[in-house]
């Protein structure tokens, strides 16, 4: 029961994160981005189940090749049996050198077509992941610049500040919710790594999970500065 991520409830908490950000920021960029991760979190969950189905093309000419590979194979042993009983050594190795090669050709072509179903798919998930890390990044760029000292201190603005229009417990939700969009990330990356055993692609969601913790801890950083909670607000108001 507990051993593959659920993936209705990872797309249920994405539509609810967004609608949690639209009705605390209307408007906002930051709502945006998370609709956009609801669509991508949409598309991954169809890739993972294409994924884990077999692509038939594929098998298709990797049979097609093994029934030629067959066949060559039985010629081989009726030249074979025939130039040992009647012709002469050289016609025997010729034949042989002659088949071998076909063999080698058939072999070096279902090789191929089982690495080339693997790397389709290896590289339909990369490009997903890739859609991944660049929400990841923005919603680093996003929080950047979400200063909660200078809201907490008063200090004051100068020519390039950033625009501050969020109160601190404004300023708390938002980095609140930019933690959750990037715990999200983590979460749908991490279902390809149960859709396909691959390398490269472990490897890559490892990363893309690396690079969202280390970008909610720089928000929790902020959080500790401010007090994760809101003494003011009760537990069922911290949404």
């Amino acid at each position: 029961m507990y051993e593959r991520l659920d993936v209705g409830e990872i797309l249920e908490t994405a539509e609810r994160l967004q609608r949690r950000i639209d009705e605390r920021f209307p408007n906002a960029s930051l709502g945006k981005l998370a609709a956009r991760l609801v669509v991508i979190t949409q598309e991954s969950i169809g890739e993972v189940a294409r994924l884990r189905r077999p692509d038939l093309r594929a098998r298709f000419g990797v049979g097609v090749l093994l029934l030629a590979a067959v066949s060559v194979a039985v010629v081989l042993a009726r030249h074979l049996h025939v130039y040992w009983q009647v012709s002469s050594l050289s016609d025997l190795i010729q034949t042989i050198e002659a088949s071998l090669g076909a063999l080698f050709f058939l072999g070096t072509g279902v090789y191929f077509l089982v690495k080339l179903e693997e790397r389709l798919k290896r590289g339909r998930t990369l490009r997903l992941l890739h859609k991944l890390r660049t929400v990841a990044h923005i919603v680093d760029m996003h929080q950047l610049t979400k200063d909660p000292e200078a809201i907490w201190r008063g200090l004051p603005r100068t020519a390039s500040s950033p625009s501050r229009v969020l109160s601190e417990l404004e300023l708390r939700r938002y980095l609140d919710y930019s933690s959750e969009l990037l715990a999200l990330v983590g979460k749908v990356a991490a279902l390809y790594a149960e859709g396909l055993a691959d390398p490269v692609v472990l490897d890559a969601v490892d990363d893309l999970e690396d690079l969202t913790g280390g970008l909610s801890g720089k928000i929790w950083q902020k959080l500790v500065v401010m007090g994760v909670k809101d003494p003011s607000l009760s537990p069922g108001q911290q949404t």
